[in-house]
């Protein structure tokens, strides 16, 4: 079977890597998502949904952070100095999961307001919102890549072992 090693890690240490690389980080940043509507819509920055919505953006952009440097020192920069990819949608993928923690962090940042400080509580709502619908957007990118046998853009096919 032709895989990208982003669904081959997915797949690989059942439940373990599952869980780890995509179900924490989903549930925290939908978490986050789901929230965020909440919020904005009320504009009540004062109860517990506003609490959870900042647990969940804080630990989400520490924790994918975390992800973030282990894939790269574990994954991608062995990859790359092998020439292990496979493949222009194995890269795709790849990239497009790991640049999830540009906006995970940038809400965790906007939470600490160690970004947009200044900004009243709407507005750090409304530059949260901006991160969460890019992360949605290279999560989605991630997926729809990772899913790809890798040869349909190119990538030689693996031959298994006998």
């Amino acid at each position: 079977m032709n895989m990208t090693h982003y669904m081959q890690l997915l797949a690989e240490n059942q439940p373990w890597n599952l869980l780890i690389f995509m179900a924490t980080p989903v549930v925290l940043a939908e978490t986050v998502a789901i929230t965020e509507l909440y919020l904005l819509y009320t504009r009540n920055y004062g109860g517990a949904v506003h609490g959870l919505n900042r647990f969940a953006s804080i630990v989400g952009g520490a924790y994918f952070a975390g992800v973030f440097v282990y894939l790269l020192v574990n994954a991608v920069i062995p990859l790359t100095r092998s020439g292990g990819w496979r493949g222009p949608a194995d890269v795709i993928a790849v990239l497009s999961y790991l640049a999830g923690v540009v906006p995970l962090v940038g809400i965790a940042l906007v939470d600490l307001k160690l970004v947009a400080r200044e900004r009243d509580e709407h507005a750090r709502m409304a530059l949260h919102a901006t991160f969460v619908a890019i992360f949605l957007i290279v999560a989605h990118v991630a997926m729809v890549f990772g899913m790809l046998d890798p040869t349909l853009l190119g990538a030689a096919a693996a031959h298994a072992a006998h």
